[in-house]
């Protein structure tokens, strides 16, 4: 079968799995969504590994890729306070800290008190960091780039990118 060819895809899935159980259970239930966000969990779980495997030659962990890649997209001079880097990556300050302690360890960025607040601090995105994490978007990228060529075309992956945004639209 074309993997490319729009249709039910794979007969069956572990999720199909989950939601035939409950049709025998309970037939009056419809479990569309159960289908519909069981698949993106999963898919999230799955596609994260694999772009995590895609960022370990480069001497780091999914955390620290999105600690040194939300500086990168912050624009020149790569440098946000840890509050904005907290908020942007959704964890605590306390789980920050290590993250950070880490990467300015390895020399990919450094703290350095803020000019405009005597309590603060502003975390700078070294040119070691930037060349580093330049690297490593590429190959997960094209990890998930390779897994949305295996089942979808371009037009497909488009569609289903704005079906996803409209979805989180509603539910963020």
């Amino acid at each position: 079968m074309d993997t490319k060819t729009p249709g039910p895809g794979p007969a069956h899935d572990p999720v199909d799995a989950i939601t035939d159980q409950w049709a025998a259970v309970r037939p009056d239930l419809d479990t569309v969504p159960m289908a519909v966000f069981g698949r993106i969990f999963r898919l999230a779980d799955a596609m994260g590994d694999r772009v995590g495997k895609a960022y370990a030659p480069h001497g780091m962990a999914r955390g620290e890729f999105d600690v040194l890649a939300t500086l990168r997209r912050s624009g020149k001079p790569y440098t946000l306070s840890p509050r904005e880097l907290s908020a942007t990556l959704m964890i605590t300050t306390g789980g920050m800290t290590g993250r950070l302690d880490r990467l300015e360890r390895a020399g990919l960025l450094s703290r350095n008190p803020d000019p405009n607040d005597r309590r603060g601090l502003r975390v700078t995105l070294s040119e070691r960091g930037r060349e580093l994490v330049d690297l490593a978007v590429v190959d997960g990228l094209a990890e998930q780039r390779a897994a949305l060529e295996a089942a979808l075309d371009a037009e497909e992956a488009e569609r289903l990118a704005g079906l996803l945004r409209k979805l989180l639209a509603v539910t963020a």
